[in-house]
């Protein structure tokens, strides 16, 4: 009896392996069956003209491979053949001279700013002073305790040099913009 039952035990903890081996037998003969309709399709589709590979693909030392002509260039506009007829026309003494002036009113143009920028410096560290003077002195400021004049006129000095030191700025700018309008190099604006 133990033989049987244990015959039974081994041939039902055999079977799940039985029926997973059939399943993967099945399976196996899917995907074989299903290749071989993929080779066979692929047999019968149509060839492709050429197929690219790394062995195969042009090699030049331009680095770039254009397909197609390339298109005509433009024509050169009656504005651009004007302003090159004139450039060669210029002759090298009028373009020096030309460039001595534009450096120079770059030159005249930084010299006032930067002044302007050293008086705005001077003025808010009189400013500073007065502050602390005021402060210091307690009859002093008793005295200008609601008028304070000197530092009223020291703030107002000092806007009015913020306001010329940004219309200088606009004026170097301006001066740039000319420059650039005039079809003339960008490294005459330099220092």
């Amino acid at each position: 009896m133990r033989r049987i039952i244990s015959a039974l035990l081994g041939l039902l903890l055999a079977y799940p392996a039985v029926v997973a081996a059939q399943q993967t037998s099945q399976k196996n003969q899917e995907l074989l069956e299903a290749a071989r309709k993929a080779r066979e399709a692929k047999k019968n589709a149509p060839k492709a003209k050429y197929v690219f590979t790394n062995d195969n693909i042009p090699k030049s030392g331009t680095g770039v491979s254009v397909v197609g002509t390339t298109p005509p260039s433009p024509a050169p506009s009656k504005a651009g053949a004007a302003a090159a007829a004139e450039e060669e026309k210029k002759s090298d003494e009028d373009k020096r001279k030309e460039e001595a002036e534009w450096r120079k009113k770059f030159a005249e143009a930084r010299a006032r700013l930067a002044t302007a920028e050293k008086e705005l410096d001077i003025l808010q560290r009189e400013l500073n002073l007065n502050q602390q003077q005021y402060y210091s002195d307690p009859n002093v400021a008793m005295r200008e305790q609601y008028t304070r004049t000197d530092i009223n006129k020291g703030r107002a000095a000092i806007d009015a040099k913020k306001i010329e030191i940004d219309q200088l700025k606009k004026t170097l700018e301006t001066l740039e913009d000319e420059l650039r309008r005039a079809g003339l190099p960008a490294g005459w604006a330099r220092p």
